[in-house]
């Protein structure tokens, strides 16, 4: 039986190991993926870290891969080997229950996800349904698309459920790859956003972009804020947020983990109707929709592409706090001449 390469859990809180692993065989419904690169998401260390529960031991992580068609399972049509793809967090829903009848599968209380429920894209293969993966341009790069995956859904999602209005003030609190991939959005749709964050790298990241306003995440801003979107896991800077958006606003949380959020003045934070609002994973018509909006608009992540043997460190990047932009492993060798 051929074998691969992989990181996977080890079982304990922050372990994670390389090990060859049988390259895995479609299933009815599935497609087989030669992965290129894949996206390295705070997610990611979420898993790794058990900050959010452990649904399969010794998971292998990484779900915003992007690779190529190997092999079909039995019953597909409409992919072929060869063809490239990427394949997201969302990786399956029963399509039966109310929220998958009224198009919030994200929702969907059986759903499963790339890289927690099924081994992900930190290998050279993986094994995905088809209904669930994004047929990609041929042109795509590999790198610049693995974090629209998430990092770019994700954020595409919180800025609508932001319900900003138009030229208005967004404000970002925390400024990794979500974040500036959403500051570049909004600021594309006419709004201004105001950064705020930890991290001298991330504030020059935010500066480099455009924001017009650029401070710490405690850091008052200089008006009041249409809209806020929290990608911080920090419970503490939700009172903050809502203090800062103006009455009628909006604040969206956009983490799938966060610390506990303190005790909230109804009257400071709440009243003269402010929203308080989550993001909870993504519908594929969400995926589709932002891929084609970042293709048009020539989105652009900054990207540090990570080698396939340092995943380890780039965990570890995140974990404290040095990240910036978006990480991406590479997996396969990357074509001459690129």
């Amino acid at each position: 039986m051929a074998s691969m390469r992989a990181w996977r859990t080890t079982g304990e809180p922050g372990g994670l190991e390389t090990v060859r692993i049988p390259v895995p065989e479609p299933a009815v419904g599935e497609v087989l993926v030669r992965v290129e690169v894949c996206g390295i998401c705070r997610t990611d260390l979420h898993v790794v870290d058990h900050e959010i529960p452990v649904h399969r031991m010794q998971v292998v992580p990484g779900h915003q891969v992007v690779g190529r068609v190997e092999a079909l399972g039995d019953g597909l049509r409409g992919l072929r080997p060869g063809d490239p793809v990427g394949v997201a967090w969302l990786r399956r829903t029963c399509g039966e229950c109310r929220f998958c009848r009224e198009g919030a599968e994200n929702l969907c209380p059986r759903s499963e996800y790339t890289g927690w429920d099924a081994d992900g894209g930190f290998a050279d293969y993986l094994t995905a349904p088809a209904a669930y993966v994004y047929p990609l341009a041929p042109d795509a790069d590999p790198v610049l698309t693995a974090p629209l995956l998430c990092a770019g859904i994700i954020g595409f999602r919180a800025l609508e459920r932001a319900n900003l209005t138009p030229g208005g003030v967004l404000g970002v609190y925390g400024f990794g790859s979500s974040a500036h991939l959403t500051a570049q959005l909004a600021m594309a749709s006419g709004a201004r956003v105001f950064a705020l964050t930890r991290g001298e790298q991330n504030r020059e990241l935010a500066r480099d972009l455009g924001a017009t306003f650029v401070g710490t995440e405690r850091e008052d801003p200089p008006e009041a804020l249409d809209a806020a979107i929290v990608f911080a896991p920090a419970g503490e800077l939700v009172p903050v947020a809502l203090r800062a958006t103006r009455s009628g606003g909006t604040v969206v949380l956009a983490g799938i983990e966060m610390s506990d959020i303190p005790a909230l003045s109804y009257t400071d934070a709440l009243f003269r109707e402010r929203d308080l609002r989550t993001v909870t994973a993504n519908t594929r018509a969400d995926g589709m929709r932002f891929l084609d909006i970042a293709r048009n608009l020539r989105l652009r992540p900054r990207v540090t592409e990570i080698p396939f043997d340092h995943l380890d460190d780039a965990i570890a990047r995140l974990r404290d706090g040095r990240a910036h932009g978006s990480m991406v492993l590479r997996v396969a060798a990357a074509p001459s001449g690129t």
